[in-house]
């Protein structure tokens, strides 16, 4: 699992087989040892209802995504554009969040598809 965070926005992209494991139910764990005894943990699970959920607590967060919204993702795939998600944390603070399956990957396990090669037609725009 790949994160990005710049400001109020977060990308967390996957490939085909970390994507595998979260639909059957498993969380991603991401860790970072700053090597002075502090580490940062980052999960991502699927869970139910229509929204996204943070839960922080110090160094630690999980993302939940809805499950349903995921799947439906999914039978889009491969596909270059994620799914996006707005939470509210106050009034003045949302935090957007896109979620990505590695386009080159799910090429790659899922074969080329209509409509799909023209998003792909240039390497230079799946980064």
């Amino acid at each position: 699992m790949k994160i990005q965070l710049r400001g109020q926005s977060m990308r967390l992209r996957i490939d085909e087989g970390e994507l595998d494991s979260l639909l059957n139910g498993n969380g991603l764990v991401n860790v970072t040892a700053l090597g002075t005894g502090v580490a940062y943990e980052q999960v991502l699970r699927l869970g139910g209802g229509d929204q996204a959920r943070l839960d922080a607590a110090g160094t630690n967060w999980t993302l939940h995504l809805p499950r349903e919204h995921v799947q439906g993702y999914v039978s889009r795939l491969p596909c270059r554009e994620g799914l996006t998600f707005t939470l509210l944390a106050d009034e003045s603070d949302a935090l957007n969040i896109t979620f990505e399956v590695d386009v080159r990957d799910s090429i790659c396990v899922r074969g080329m598809r209509s409509g799909v090669q023209k998003c792909v037609a240039d390497p230079a725009q799946l980064t």
